[in-house]
């Protein structure tokens, strides 16, 4: 029997899903000519220690005013922040520096976004106390056929307690502070493994709350027929990380500054998973997003086992963050933040990873703890540095 705080739950999901209002105008990706970034030279350094526990939170000092007001960083700065880490899984440590062709300072802003409002998002009140705000908007996804099936197969677990998103055959993109601390590799990440939810068994029932099996294409602006799912128990099926790439930008002698703008690392798994992933794309202006609403799907550990789908309004945003009201837990940092929009080139509907989940950053400000929301943009460096470590080329890299 269902519970009667359910039912305002399903109330509210029932009416975005069957009346929330569909845009006439089709929000599109642009593709858009991106930089270069080239690995030049590559030496090897001491092995990690992995001495320190992985941080599931963000500490910095710096808050959206602090980031705005940065000095924009030069072209040898860049260089600098791009350059790169490899941990491998026998330990091995190597630093790659990078060289970076075809920059323009103001490609790194999404510039063939603008409308005359470049870079400028609505303001919005962005500070809150909590790591739920209000109502916890969070959906619990469970069933095989929303788990094993496209946006949501591409969440996974990592062992150090983050998620990730499937962006390759081999390929997770996760954030940095999931495997690195600012200052040194954390325990596990030489033998991280990344789990993908797979059924226990054949025998199904079916679940008492029933979702459009596309249920986030209406969220996003599509139909949503109806569909009763299945819900299975489901376990973690793991494999091996080859490879983890951490950019320069993060690595620090404190991680807890301005470095959160770097907040993201990528694993080349030991086999390949075998799913459909998701592709990358360059970070459009918040006020250019379906609804101004951004959708990420992690493993919160307040439900231990589930995978967990929200959305919400995009809030404020930097050159290189995008902070929004999410509901969110710890376990969820890591997770690709996604915008489904138009393809005018291949004429359909297209998910792309715009970001990553960082988790909640916590700023000490006048004697007082203030709390946000954030996730580390995708802009075109960084879209050209994580589509290098994946294709192994720039020559499939150069639009975004």
């Amino acid at each position: 029997m269902r519970s009667r705080a359910t039912l305002p739950r399903l109330s509210i999901l029932l009416c975005l899903l069957f009346l929330a209002p569909v845009s006439s105008s089709r929000p599109q990706w642009i593709l858009q000519r991106v930089p270069v970034v080239l690995p030049q030279q590559t030496d090897a350094r001491p092995a990690p220690n992995f001495l320190s526990p992985a941080r599931l939170d963000v500490i910095s000092p710096c808050d959206p005013e602090c980031h705005k007001k940065a000095p924009r960083p030069s072209y040898w700065d860049l260089r600098h922040l791009l350059a790169f880490e490899t941990l491998h899984s026998d330990g091995q440590l190597t630093e790659t520096s990078i060289g970076i062709y075809g920059y323009k300072p103001t490609s790194n802003t999404s510039s063939e976004y603008s409308t005359g409002t470049a870079g400028k998002a609505e303001r919005s009140h962005v500070r809150r106390k909590r790591q739920i705000f209000g109502h916890d908007g969070r959906f619990s996804i469970a069933g095989q056929n929303f788990l094993l099936k496209y946006p949501f197969s591409v969440a996974v677990k990592l062992s150090t307690g983050c998620s990730g998103t499937l962006v390759g055959d081999r390929h997770v993109l996760t954030a940095a502070h999931c495997v690195h601390d600012g200052k040194n590799y954390v325990k596990g990440a030489q033998k991280l493994r990344v789990g993908f939810l797979k059924p226990k068994h054949r025998e199904t029932q079916y679940s008492s709350i029933y979702l459009p099996s596309n249920f986030t294409n209406h969220i996003e602006g599509g139909p949503a027929p109806y569909t009763p799912p299945i819900n299975d128990k489901m376990k973690f099926q793991w494999i091996r990380a080859k490879r983890t790439h951490v950019p320069k930008g993060w690595i620090k002698g404190n991680a807890n500054d301005i470095g959160m703008d770097y907040d993201y690392a990528l694993l080349e798994l030991k086999k390949p998973h075998k799913r459909r992933h998701m592709k990358l794309g360059v970070s459009p202006p918040a006020q250019r997003l379906p609804g101004r609403r951004v959708h990420f799907s992690g493993f919160d550990n307040d439900r231990a086992g589930k995978l967990v789908y929200r959305f919400c309004p995009a809030g404020e945003e930097t050159t290189d963050l995008l902070y929004q009201h999410c509901d969110a837990q710890p376990g969820a940092s890591g997770s690709g933040v996604y915008a489904r929009m138009w393809d005018g080139r291949r004429r359909r509907w297209e998910r792309k990873v715009i970001g990553v989940f960082s988790g909640h950053q916590w700023v000490e400000r006048q004697g007082a703890s203030h709390e946000f929301n954030v996730a580390v943009r995708i802009t075109p460096l960084k879209y050209a540095q994580i589509c290098y470590w994946i294709k192994g080329n720039f020559v499939d890299c150069r639009e975004g």
